[in-house]
């Protein structure tokens, strides 16, 4: 697994940190759809929810390819790069997650664009800037490398990020007390480290046609929420 010295360790906690100000907090990716469906009721529920989506698109589709991407960034492999960006948007079934993934994506860019970057680093966040379509995973990536941050550690901060996010939508949505994310924390960290083995493993990240994001009830709860009359987040 990740293994860091301090300064890594630093970046990670960054990176992944709910202060990066890309906008993640205000969306839910289905979530709050599923809620108001009454799919997702209690801490079970929501428990049971994120281990699903762990287990099939963030785990089989997600993870794998933003592990190739991050690898493909920290290798200078444009042209791999870019197919795997492409691959990701078109892996956004609903105009909902197309825009959270672009919109987060520009945030970040615009962030890194006012740091001190390497000028080989620096030119390729201005060139995506101006291109105006850079997804998060992407964008991500270039972070990870400014941050000094291998794949697999890059990796971590992205799914701890999505955890987190999921977590506290749940806590503000459904509604739950503090303590209840807490456990959810606990009882679902199995399941992320999991994730991270599973991504990190060559037979399975070299081999893109093993990738899967079939999650229908994600996808439909994704979709309703397009249209749902009263939320509080914009996925």
């Amino acid at each position: 697994m990740v293994s860091l010295d301090p300064a890594a360790l630093l970046s990670l906690m960054r990176l992944s940190s709910p202060a990066l100000p890309i906008g993640g907090f205000s969306y839910s990716q289905g979530l709050e759809s599923a809620i108001d469906a009454a799919w997702v009721r209690t801490e079970a529920d929501v428990r049971d929810w994120i281990t699903s989506l762990l287990h099939a698109n963030i785990g089989r589709f997600d993870a794998p390819l933003c592990m190739a991407l991050f690898r493909a960034v920290a290798a200078d492999d444009h042209e791999q790069a870019a197919g795997l960006h492409a691959r990701w948007l078109a892996s956004r079934e609903t105009a909902e997650l197309r825009a959270e993934t672009l919109q987060m994506g520009q945030s970040l860019l615009q962030m890194l664009a006012g740091l001190e970057l390497e000028p080989a680093l620096a030119a390729r966040v201005d060139s995506l800037r101006s291109a105006g379509e850079c997804a998060l995973p992407l964008a991500w990536g270039l972070a990870a490398r400014a941050f000094g941050l291998e794949p697999l550690a890059a990796l971590a901060a992205w799914c701890w990020a999505w955890l987190e996010n999921q977590v506290m939508a749940a806590i503000k949505t459904v509604p739950l007390g503090q303590q209840a994310g807490q456990r959810l924390f606990s009882a679902l960290r199995p399941a992320l480290s999991s994730v991270l083995e599973h991504a990190a493993d060559p037979t399975v990240v070299d081999l893109p046609t093993r990738w899967s994001n079939f999650a229908p009830g994600f996808a439909i709860a994704s979709a309703r929420h397009e249209t749902q009359y009263s939320r509080l987040f914009r996925s």
